[in-house]
């Protein structure tokens, strides 16, 4: 998903007055059954994409309440949160907003958003593992998945088979000798599988891969695990990629990759599943060799198994300053629904849950993504978390990896001690 990851934490003194207002029954949605007016935020992506869901839960809500009034606000994703930020402490704040599912945490922590009743939401017993983490803290449901992207493989067919490589690999081995071979072929100053250096996202799905993670909780407490056996196997295997395919500048992050790719460097990505196509449009197709030659398939691990995937997407959550909580999960829950999440999947989207998602395995313009997104992992769950992203840890360790200025096992200690000043931190 085309989105920059936007700082939910460090909001100076906003939530103040929030923290005693929050409702620790994990019954929020109990405030404001009879309101006669409902506040949506949601971002452009709705408005632009699939306005015709909104007005359809709109129109379930003002049949169960008739009367009933509801507004609707659409914010850019870089201008949604500083407006968030500056009404959750007043009498304005909307009753829905819409949150990335990484943004959520900062709220949790700091009480921004009323606990949930799961159990009144359709599907909530199938949400998909890391969407339904993005909605979770410290044993609450504070929001609703809405809906998913996963990463993907994508590569050049064309390239591959001038090498001699007609299918996509089931395994890792198979991967490993495709690019093998594409590299020999096109030297070392091409990009076998572009793998910029910096992209967490992909190297912390080598970890979990390799049964590590990037902390673990005991006894209610964060411990950084990056130093931990099998994360370092992990991170190993990730310098291993870098060291043998990547021959791009390897201090980057992974903001331009489609562009580089559809420049003709590289015969491989691994990435959020829209870059492929993005890469291959006439706009940055600079070889005119990619249109009708990109592929997508389900990345294969160097475990046996498909290679975990971090999911990105949105949430929908209720302020807890709401005087509307009770019609805002009932809108929620309209929108979210089995007929909302027929309607995001026609748009290409990835369900919020594995009931759905098992559907569009069966269906090959849909089967990759899906198939991708069974294995996934998300961020720990702790209230320091935001901090750990504010200050680029992991990057950086990576970017010391990468540049071999540092080993795997002292760039990973260095992490796990900058890590664990922060990640209990409230």
């Amino acid at each position: 998903m085309k989105r920059k990851l936007i700082a939910a934490i460090g909001i100076a003194g906003m939530m103040v007055s929030i923290a005693a207002c929050g409702d620790d029954s994990g019954s929020g949605d109990s405030k404001g059954t009879d309101a006669k007016e409902l506040t949506v935020w949601l971002t452009v992506d709705a408005q632009n994409n699939w306005p015709e869901l909104v007005k359809a839960a709109d129109a379930a809500v003002q049949k169960a309440h008739p009367g009933v009034k509801i507004n609707h606000e659409y914010y850019g994703w870089p201008d949604k949160n500083a407006k968030l930020d500056a009404v959750l402490a007043t009498d304005k704040a909307p009753d829905v907003v819409e949150m990335g599912n990484t943004e959520m945490l900062g709220y949790m922590v700091k009480g921004a958003f009323a606990p949930l009743d799961a159990a009144k939401f359709d599907n909530s017993s199938a949400w998909l593992d890391g969407l339904k983490a993005s909605v979770t803290y410290d044993g609450k449901t504070y929001g609703v998945p809405y809906y998913a992207g996963g990463r993907v493989a994508n590569w050049r067919k064309d390239l591959f088979a001038s090498a001699g490589v007609k299918t996509t690999p089931k395994t890792y081995t198979e991967l490993t000798a495709a690019l093998d071979k594409v590299q020999k072929k096109e030297g070392d100053k091409f990009s076998a599988w572009y793998q910029p250096t910096r992209d967490w996202y992909a190297a912390m799905s080598f970890v979990y891969d390799a049964g590590g993670s990037i902390a673990k909780e005991e006894g209610g407490e964060w411990k950084a695990n990056l130093s931990s056996p099998e994360s370092v196997k992990g991170l190993t295997e990730f310098k291993n990629v870098l060291d043998t395919y990547m021959h791009g500048d390897k201090t980057k992050d992974e903001s331009d990759r489609y562009i580089v790719y559809g420049q003709g460097k590289s015969g491989m990505i691994f990435a959020p599943a829209w870059e492929g196509a993005t890469a291959a449009a006439k706009e940055n197709d600079k070889t005119g060799k990619l249109a009708n030659n990109v592929e997508n398939f389900v990345m294969p691990g160097p475990s046996g198994k498909n290679l975990p995937v971090f999911l990105g997407g949105s949430d929908l959550a209720v302020p807890v300053k709401s005087d509307a909580q009770a019609l805002a999960a009932e809108w929620i829950n309209a929108f979210t629904g089995p007929s909302g999440q027929k309607g995001l999947i026609a748009k290409g989207n990835l369900p919020n849950n594995k009931t759905d998602l098992a559907t569009l395995k069966s269906d090959p313009a849909t089967a990759v993504p899906a198939t991708a997104a069974e294995s996934n992992w998300f961020v720990p769950m702790a209230p320091g978390w935001g901090q750990v992203e504010k200050a680029q840890v992991l990057q950086t360790m990576l970017q010391s990896i990468g540049t071999g200025k540092k080993t795997v096992e002292a760039a990973a200690k260095d992490a796990d001690a900058a890590i664990d000043k922060v990640i209990n931190t409230k």
